[in-house]
């Protein structure tokens, strides 16, 4: 069985407009803000059931101007949620991990975003399994950022505000972070998070059923019927 740790979720508020636009077009603000809310909902779903999971929610934005804001809101009742801080998305990241380190010391945190609601428990639980075993985790992305970092002591999450982030490089430079650091990382599976339609509509096909590849599909039957 997973021992206990906390299951950190970094997540912006799915506001029309301001939710990922790189979605537009196809999508309309408004339908990239419900595929952005899906995925959050479907990564929550699998956060909740991800056994020894203690449930953190970093969040920023405006909840309430936000897609399915209601359905987001009584997720969330399910989490222990608190405001984001920082001046760059770095040091958000640096400081949900020592917010999470505060709250629930001695406990290691395994971080995700809003981006892979392909998620599962069973990767959640391999991912906290592993960081069992090793010092640091980090689960790369196809684009080569990364999906999920897991530290045994959060507090080593401050190298991050080194690291430049939404790049190309940044899961191997943050590989480079934690060694300088002093910390052996093992790499989990690759993922593909989504940034583009394309990425959308590849990762809606690992989980069919879910609201996030019912969001994807009203965009592509949009389109088909143009």
């Amino acid at each position: 069985m997973t021992a206990a740790f906390c299951l950190l979720v970094v997540a912006k508020a799915p506001v029309p407009g301001f939710a990922k636009t790189r979605l537009c077009p196809p999508a309309t603000g408004a339908q990239a803000a419900e595929i952005a809310a899906s995925a959050l909902l479907d990564t929550l779903d699998a956060v909740l059931a991800t056994p020894g999971a203690i449930p953190m929610v970093a969040m920023t934005g405006d909840l309430s101007a936000a897609a399915r804001s209601t359905e987001i809101s009584e997720a969330l009742q399910l989490t222990t949620v608190f405001p984001q801080r920082g001046n760059d998305f770095a040091a958000k990241l640096a400081n949900a991990h020592a917010d999470t380190a505060a709250a629930h010391p001695g406990l290691p945190v395994v971080q995700i975003g809003m981006d892979t609601p392909q998620l599962t428990p069973e990767i959640l639980a391999a991912a906290a399994d592993s960081l069992a075993r090793e010092e640091a985790v980090l689960g790369p992305a196809a684009d080569g950022g990364w999906w999920a970092l897991g530290l045994r002591d959060p507090r080593q999450a401050r190298v991050l505000v080194d690291v430049p982030m939404s790049t190309d490089d940044t899961g191997e430079l943050t590989v480079r972070a934690l060694t300088a650091a002093g910390l052996f990382v093992r790499h989990l599976t690759v993922l593909s998070d989504v940034d583009t339609m394309a990425d959308a509509c590849q990762v809606a096909k690992l989980r069919p059923g879910g609201r996030f590849a019912t969001a994807v599909a009203a965009v592509r039957g949009q389109e088909g019927a143009s």
